[in-house]
């Protein structure tokens, strides 16, 4: 009797396991604009609304070689986020996309990409963007990469590069073949992987929402998880009640590369931690990471120490912040959601100062702190929070609060020239020409941006005074859907 043979992965196997793939690089490279563009341009935009994605993930299907084959794409705050995962041992990605603009080059943010990448050891593929302009320097980007040990192919190395327009749609189609090509290169990823085998998740965002409770996305690393399983993550129980897919549609199971979002965890599972199948008695003595730990720490701080209250959209995006805050800062409390009365009275009496990341703040609480003497600052770009924080340990004034003008609802959109008016009614306060601008659409911050043309009828106003109804021109434009709300601020 001869040998069994030991059960090799295949590239047939591969076919059935989508590849995860992170994206990182330097804030206004175009990460979202790259992704929008393959989004739009994949099969998956058969169905409306096909391109929006509330999960922090989002899975996209193309034809390849005359196979229907998928990805699934990590939306992740940025590298601080990845690092956070990174730091608890739990690789979500199997590819790291590196952003680089063809204009600029390498900059800050995508030097600490690049380090990132290279510590998770998976694959990376170099896209350059913006190669539509005509400022662009190839040359000169790839120079600045061999300087940082991206050994580019070509040029002594085996790092992939590939130079996209999401612009004009240029090797959109090419560089998800790309991603497929890579990934089939590295079978030794995905050998140990079946849909039979016990299963294993990496939570990737979560976050306590007030309505169902806690909810956690997960990449799906082995294994099949079905609707009313047990499961545990970091020794937080749960039942699965709900899956989500990344076009926010339940379904019934989940399986190996896709991404899902997990409504019946007791606790918010923290990002990195590993899911697995089963029941699970948590320790007493575990400390559980979760949105209600709000209590206060007894410490001692240098009184030239920083003491803030931190506030994020989700659970990632505080832990990313909280790993990457200087070491003089003193959090006085951490949680997610909307920024309340009671934040502001804590950080009153624990003389802090509260700290936004993409998340609500109303009038009537701008008001409160106000007269409080509390200052509220908000942002949209960790690395924007970070450097302020560094200015004020450095001794430099903190910008001045945030002030809200008025609030606005998107009644209706028209077409003029090469943008949109978006018919508004102003709700509360005013609307005025060059104020900033932030979209709201449901719970979440649907982009930044500035108001440059104001008009009631067929006349050009200054502002649009509560009450009253107008159109106004945003630049840059946002995407957006009737019903959003305008935040316009200072």
């Amino acid at each position: 009797m001869g040998k069994q043979k030991e059960k090799t992965t295949t590239t047939s196997d591969i076919v059935h396991i989508p590849p995860v793939v992170t994206v990182l690089g330097h804030v206004d490279h175009g990460k979202t604009t790259l992704l929008d563009a393959i989004r739009k341009s994949t099969i998956a935009q058969k169905e409306a609304g096909g391109i929006t994605q509330k999960i922090g993930a989002s899975t996209i299907e193309i034809l390849h070689e005359g196979v229907r084959r998928a990805i699934t794409f990590i939306d992740t705050p940025g590298h601080q986020a990845f690092a956070a995962m990174r730091s608890r041992g739990a690789l979500a990605a199997d590819i790291g996309l590196l952003i680089v603009s063809a204009t600029d080059g390498v900059m800050p943010q995508t030097k600490e990409s690049i380090h990132v990448l290279q510590e998770a050891g998976i694959p990376i593929i170099v896209v350059i963007t913006k190669i539509d302009l005509p400022e662009k320097n190839l040359e000169k980007v790839k120079q600045q990469l061999l300087k940082e040990n991206v050994l580019l192919e070509g040029l002594g190395g085996d790092v992939a590069l590939i130079e996209v327009s999401a612009k004009t749609n240029k090797n959109i189609t090419e560089l998800l073949g790309l991603i497929l090509l890579v990934f089939e290169m590295h079978q030794d990823m995905v050998k140990d992987r079946a849909q039979d085998a016990p299963f294993q998740g990496i939570v990737i965002e979560s976050k306590l929402d007030q309505r169902v409770g806690p909810r956690a996305t997960i990449i799906v690393k082995n294994g099949t998880l079905r609707l009313r399983e047990e499961i545990y993550s970091d020794q937080i129980k749960g039942k699965v009640r709900t899956l989500l897919d990344t076009q926010n549609k339940q379904i019934q199971q989940v399986s190996i590369g896709q991404a899902v979002e997990i409504l019946g965890f007791e606790q918010t599972p923290p990002v990195g931690s590993v899911v697995l199948r089963g029941g699970f008695v948590p320790s007493a003595q575990q400390e559980l990471i979760n949105n209600k730990d709000a209590s206060l720490p007894s410490f001692h701080r240098d009184e030239h120490a920083l003491s803030i209250v931190l506030i994020a959209d989700t659970l990632g995006s505080l832990e990313a912040i909280t790993h990457a805050l200087p070491k003089e800062i003193v959090v006085t409390m951490k949680k997610t959601g909307d920024i309340m009365s009671s934040d502001v009275f804590l950080a009153k009496s624990t003389k802090s100062i509260i700290i936004g990341f993409n998340v609500g703040v109303k009038g009537d609480i701008m008001q409160v702190a106000r007269t409080e003497k509390v200052l509220i600052k908000n942002y949209a770009i960790i690395y924007e929070l970070l450097d302020e924080l560094q200015d004020v340990l450095d001794g430099k004034a903190l910008a001045r609060e945030e002030e809200i003008f008025g609030e606005a609802k998107i009644l209706a959109s028209f077409p003029f020239e090469k943008t949109k008016v978006l018919g508004i009614k102003v709700l509360g306060g005013r609307v005025a020409k060059g104020d900033k601008v932030r979209l709201m659409h449901e719970d979440s911050i649907g982009g930044e941006s500035t108001i440059t043309s104001v008009r009631q009828g067929k006349n050009t106003v200054s502002k649009i005074e509560q009450g009253s109804e107008g159109g106004v021109i945003l630049a840059p434009f946002l995407d957006f859907t009737i019903g959003d709300v305008l935040i316009c601020h200072r």
